[in-house]
């Protein structure tokens, strides 16, 4: 029986992506190089601040600018974290009726906690969540099976009574990894060149309301 569900935070309950790209453009503004289109930034989004100095600037993890422009994004991130952001439609009727039958609500991210912190209280959400658990909350991260058991603990339910949900292969690799059921957000921030097929989820939804058809 399925007891509490736990979310992704970016590209699964919030659609975080115009922040994240807007951090990022005005980042190539000040060096003066072109923007990048939004959604050449969803593509990227659940990849973290790598990927969009990778994406910007044209550049690897080897070259000796890479972490100055990351801690930079970062900065710029950190001003205006929650600008644009919003909940995907669906989420919050969702959790009301999650309330409605019991069943606990959590989040486990790779963002580090100096942006959850401030971002999940800044959300809006109709049900607050049980736990919430950050890239840096544990010594591990995604696909760590650690975070997802963490909040489990924190909920008081055990892992196989849990659903995790996200958008990204990581999330149902860690969902295997902790014992749980993955599901995967089909709204979220999946690329064109992903392979969706072969990421193992046990259910795939188009919109927040079908995972209550996973709640049996």
């Amino acid at each position: 029986m399925i007891q509490a569900i736990l979310f992704d935070l970016d590209g699964t309950l919030a659609d975080t992506a115009a922040d994240l790209g807007g951090a990022l453009n005005r980042q190539l503004r000040r060096h003066g190089k072109n923007e990048v289109p939004l959604e050449q930034v969803r593509s990227v989004a659940t990849h973290g601040s790598a990927a969009f100095i990778r994406l910007g600037f044209g550049i690897d993890g080897d070259s000796p600018d890479f972490e100055t422009l990351r801690q930079e994004y970062l900065d710029e991130y950190r001003q205006n974290f929650c600008r644009d952001t919003v909940l995907f439609a669906g989420i919050n009727p969702l959790l009301l009726e999650l309330a409605e039958r019991g069943i606990k609500w959590g989040i486990v991210t790779n963002k580090h906690r100096q942006f959850t912190d401030n971002l999940v209280p800044a959300l809006d959400f109709a049900v607050p969540p049980q736990a919430v658990v950050s890239g840096d909350t544990c010594t591990e991260a995604k696909p760590s099976a650690m975070p997802l058991l963490y909040a489990c603990k924190l909920m008081n339910v055990e892992p196989e009574n849990c659903l995790y949900v996200g958008d990204a292969e990581r999330d149902m690799q860690a969902a295997k990894n902790a014992g749980m059921r993955a599901v995967l957000a089909e709204w979220g921030y999946i690329a064109e060149s992903d392979c969706v097929a072969e990421w193992g989820c046990d259910a795939a939804v188009a919109t927040p309301d079908q995972l209550l058809d996973c709640l049996v």
